[in-house]
């Protein structure tokens, strides 16, 4: 029996969760432990993961009882950097649940029996939250409040809009106006239980900005022929009418997509919002979570057949959104060649987006062409790319064209049960994300936490 811990000394106090193999909690004196070390007994509340973050201070010293399951409990302690005490019956049950503790990415701070509870110390384990769909999730949701913004929602005849906005304002993650018709989006928030009263609720076809919006667009189109007409009925349109709001400052950023196409949400921002100073392109990427990672993966969305140098560009780009949302850029331009090992245009295209990338940031950390598993893989890629400064540990995934990378994107999120997010438009002069139309409430939730961290970013 392991007992790590037992004589030792605790440095400084620290916060622990309890939980249980082949036995239950009953006759373990939690209570008095809570009061020896100096920490809160504190029953883990909720019966998902996301929900015993929400409620966890990381400020607060707490002896967590965990729920008696030791794969949930592992979870919970590391999403929340907490190490475990694992109370087991005998040492059998203690070597599987001890593994798969660990498996799930938790620290052990101690392993024991339940008589020796009593006594016991442990040790100092130090620890950090390991990434997770859950935690991140609620790190996005953090994020995008602690600098609130204001996010338009030209969609309000979908009720997942709603219910999304509702989750939103409940949280104050961002400031939300929703476009459509005022009196049918009262009616259906009453129907569905949904609190809207924080909304601004805005009838687009009938506002006072319409004539605004109508001349300030005929002035951008001026050049291909729109006249203040054909202006006037463009604006009406909600992903247009949207767009002239974040283009004037009225929002600092949209979302759209989930009842249009991508065509129909992208194409305004071309023509009113545009690029932003320095880039040539408009690309994507789609941040993919995974237990004990946070990877980016682009361009899956935007662009079919990209050259060198705008694949270069999307690199650059890339490196800098995904730095937005935690991540310490390494990238890896991929090809089905590492190195020299293989020849054609496609590897030398990719050799080429490197060199473009690099005279376009010399702080990057870059290389290519990289198979992913060189990419990705400690071990491979210490013997494909012994030399690279990035093989093996790479963290933004630049994809040779759009097949490649959603095809890529769509495999890591329905067979290795990542969490993708997105797609994050970057490029543009002021934010503006699309929806796929099968997106979920909690997908219109983390894009709106997206685009208003964008916004804050500008």
């Amino acid at each position: 029996m392991a007992l790590a811990g037992r004589l030792g000394r605790m440095t400084q106090r620290q916060s622990l969760l309890v939980t249980v193999a082949n036995r239950t909690f009953e006759g373990l004196d939690l209570d008095t432990l809570a009061e020896r070390l100096g920490l809160t007994l504190t029953q883990v509340q909720g019966e998902s993961v996301a929900a015993v973050i929400a409620s966890h201070n990381p400020d607060e010293l707490r002896l967590y009882q965990g729920s008696g399951d030791y794969n949930f409990d592992a979870e919970v302690a590391a999403a929340l950097g907490v190490p475990v005490i694992l109370v087991t019956a005998d040492d059998r049950a203690a070597t599987l649940a001890a593994d798969r503790v660990g498996e799930r990415g938790a620290a052990i701070a101690a392993q024991i029996t339940g008589d020796v509870l009593a006594t016991f110390t442990p040790t100092q384990v130090e620890t950090k939250p390991v990434m997770s769909p859950a935690l991140f999730e609620h790190q996005l949701l953090q994020q995008a409040k602690a600098n609130r913004k204001h996010i338009v929602l030209p969609e309000g005849e979908d009720d997942r809009i709603l219910q999304a906005a509702h989750q939103l304002l409940k949280h104050g993650v961002a400031e939300i106006t929703i476009l459509g018709n005022v009196g049918e989006m009262q009616s259906r928030a009453t129907s569905l239980g949904l609190d809207l009263s924080q909304a601004h609720l805005l009838n687009h076809v009938e506002s006072d900005l319409i004539e605004e919006f109508a001349a300030d667009f005929a002035e951008l189109r001026k050049s291909k022929g729109v006249t203040l007409e054909q202006a006037r009925e463009t604006v009406k349109d909600v992903s247009y009418f949207g767009t002239m709001m974040v283009h004037k400052g009225l929002a600092d950023g949209m979302v759209s997509g989930a009842a249009h196409t991508t065509a129909h949400t992208i194409k305004p921002s071309f023509q009113i919002i545009k690029t932003a100073p320095g880039a040539s392109v408009v690309s994507s990427i789609f941040l993919m979570v995974m237990q004990g990672r946070l990877w980016a993966f682009g361009d899956c969305a935007v662009n079919p057949n990209p050259t060198a140098e705008q694949i270069g560009e999307i690199a650059v780009v890339s490196a800098k959104t995904a730095a937005q949302f935690g991540i310490d850029p390494k990238v890896a331009i991929l090809s089905y060649s590492t190195g020299t090992s293989g020849a054609g245009p496609d590897v030398e295209r990719a050799a080429a987006a490197v060199e473009f990338a690099k005279s376009a940031d010399s702080s990057l950390l870059i290389d290519g062409p990289l198979q992913f598993d060189a990419a990705c893989d400690p071990g491979v890629g210490a013997k494909k790319a012994p030399d690279s400064p990035v093989a093996g540990h790479a963290n933004v995934f630049i994809f040779p064209d759009l097949e490649a990378g959603n095809a890529g994107y769509k495999i890591a999120q329905r067979t290795g049960g990542a969490l993708a997010v997105g797609p994050v438009l970057q490029g543009l002069n002021k934010p503006v994300n699309d929806l796929s139309r099968g997106a979920t409430v909690a997908d219109i939730v983390n894009t709106v936490a997206i685009t208003a961290i964008q916004a804050g970013a500008q």
